[in-house]
């Protein structure tokens, strides 16, 4: 039993708030007993060959139920020799994690005092009241808990770059099914330009190309002379212009020129016979 029998009325409430605020915190991840005062359902701990009723027990709630740790609160007046000797030390004695919560003026007297008692503690916070709400601050750690964060760290990190090369390969599984999902609008861009070409567009450029042709085999070959290319040559040349045959190939065309052409050519014919008529009388 606690050597403080009656704490001031003040100071209990205070012990009492800070223990149920404690409480949710610590539910999160764990199973949590609470001891306030003389609770007819009050968890017990085994410390060495006794039971001990700390404030909070803190039990784990996956795999295994085991005891983690245990809290205990002090208020201004608990927190001296003989406290530390009736219960501290028998707390340290428990398997687990003991973790004490002291007023924020008191954090360097609970060091000393768990030094000198050989008490073996997990950390020591500080506790103090801003308003309405309850502020708590971690103030030392010891050497072993320092030593267990630091191994949990190391671990964390390994576990991280184990995983890391799963998460790459994860990715590069993933690429393939990403490109298949892409709209049809990305893929006509993506694919080559053969590929592009409709059956349309390849019809019209066959027929650019025979076109092309033919008007290179038009070109190569001679024009034909038409009959008024030849009329006006006979005309120069004073010869009389015979009736063109037209040709196969022009049809009612080549008959119009052809008339036009003996049209053209009967002056001719009547100026020869008055050149012959003139010519007589003169002889």
């Amino acid at each position: 039993m606690s050597p403080i029998l009656v704490r001031p009325i003040r100071e209990q409430f205070e012990h009492n708030r800070v223990i149920r605020l404690l409480a949710p915190r610590f539910r999160r991840k764990f199973t949590v007993g609470v001891n306030i005062g003389d609770e007819p359902e009050a968890t017990a701990v085994r410390s060495g060959t006794g039971l001990v009723y700390p404030d909070l027990v803190l039990t784990s709630s996956e795999g295994v139920r085991r005891v983690h740790g245990i809290v205990e609160v002090e208020t201004t007046e608990s927190v001296n020799h003989l406290e530390a000797m009736a219960e501290w030390v028998s707390f340290g004695k428990v398997r687990g994690a003991f973790y004490l919560y002291v007023p924020a003026g008191a954090t360097d007297v609970a060091r000393r005092l768990c030094e000198e008692s050989h008490v073996s503690f997990t950390e020591i916070w500080s506790y103090h009241a801003v308003g309405d709400q309850m502020r708590f601050t971690m103030a030392h750690r010891s050497a072993r808990a320092a030593a267990a964060g630091r191994r949990e760290l190391k671990a964390a990190k390994l576990a991280a770059a184990a995983a890391a090369p799963t998460a790459k390969r994860a990715r590069t599984v993933k690429k393939p099914a990403e490109r298949t999902k892409k709209p049809a609008a990305k893929r006509a861009r993506s694919a080559p330009k053969a590929a592009r070409k409709p059956a349309a567009s390849k019809a019209k450029a066959a027929a650019s190309k025979a076109a092309r042709k033919s008007t290179a085999v038009k070109r190569s070959t001679p024009r034909a002379t038409t009959a008024k290319a030849v009329t006006r040559v006979k005309k120069r040349s004073g010869t009389r212009a015979t009736k063109p045959k037209p040709t196969p190939s022009a049809g009612r065309a080549g008959k119009k020129k052809a008339r036009s052409v003996k049209a053209v050519a009967r002056p001719a014919k009547a100026g020869a016979k008055k050149t012959t008529a003139r010519s007589r009388t003169r002889r």
